[in-house]
């Protein structure tokens, strides 16, 4: 498969499984060389990465070193989608699932597209100065949806129990609540 029809596949997929629509792991194959290809969603991700950095730029101010913040930021997108993908193979070993580990990783990397663009959408409302409580309101409903889709799609592509792919949204969320931690304490020093 080629890269372009592997994002096209993968997007497909993940625009389904946004919906709740179980048969978008149909654009799906569990196998390493599918899932090593679906990294380029990082890649496809990355302005929506850059356009939510943009959102908080614009929301609370630059910080004291924009450029330094920037590069951070870079860095520790890389490293948290990298690790991710690290922390979760043992995980999903440890759920008798490692079987799955390509479908899974394959469609958390796209479906990671899908979250970025949520988040982006939703912080339009604060561009157009919109009430308060519509953009926090758009933000929390969101958020509900990207932490849903992340949850869906890892029950779905491992085959496991509600809790069991809580689980790895958790790990997800802790990992990024460490880099954001550790981002947080280089910018302050």
């Amino acid at each position: 498969m080629s890269a372009p029809s592997a994002v096209v596949s993968g997007l497909q997929a993940a625009l389904l499984l946004a919906r709740g629509r179980s048969e978008g792991m149909r654009h799906i194959d569990n196998d390493l060389r599918v899932a090593a290809r679906s990294f380029w969603a990082a890649g496809v991700a990355l302005p929506a990465f850059l356009c939510l950095r943009l959102l908080d730029w614009a929301a609370d101010g630059l910080p004291p070193h924009p450029g330094h913040a920037w590069a951070l930021d870079l860095l520790f997108y890389v490293i948290g989608w990298a690790g991710y993908a690290v922390l979760s193979r043992p995980l999903v070993a440890a759920l008798g699932r490692a079987q799955h580990w390509p479908r899974f990783i394959t469609v958390w990397n796209w479906c990671n597209v899908v979250q970025y663009l949520l988040l982006v959408v939703a912080g339009i409302p604060l561009l157009l100065g919109v009430p308060d409580w519509v953009d926090q309101t758009t933000s929390l409903v969101a958020l509900g949806w990207a932490l849903w889709l992340e949850w869906f799609a890892a029950r779905v592509a491992l085959n496991v129990s509600g809790f069991a792919a809580l689980g790895m949204v958790v790990l997800d969320i802790a990992l990024g609540l460490l880099l954001s931690g550790v981002t947080g304490a280089l910018l302050a020093s």
